[in-house]
């Protein structure tokens, strides 16, 4: 019975150029170029999440602008105001 690995393989194609320049980014910063990828791949990740909540919070600034409510107070007196119906 064999053991499964734990990491899988990945082929990526890029330019030269990247390519010289991931291989360096590696060097310079003391790491193996899987590393340095699971580090990339982390970061973006976050630079997504962070990307999405800051959408979403245009978004919810631009309704509440609609909406008149520009401080919690207003907020407090939509919620009373929905709740006596």
């Amino acid at each position: 019975m064999s053991a499964k690995r734990a990491t899988r393989i990945l082929a990526v194609s890029v330019p030269p150029d990247t390519a010289r320049d991931f291989e360096r980014t590696a060097q310079d910063e003391g790491r193996n170029k899987s590393e340095l990828f699971r580090e990339m791949l982390r970061v973006y990740r976050v630079y997504r999440e962070t990307r999405t909540f800051e959408s979403l919070q245009r978004y919810g600034a631009a309704r509440a602008r609609r909406l008149g409510i520009a401080t919690e107070r207003d907020i407090d007196r939509l919620i009373a105001e929905a709740r006596r119906g």
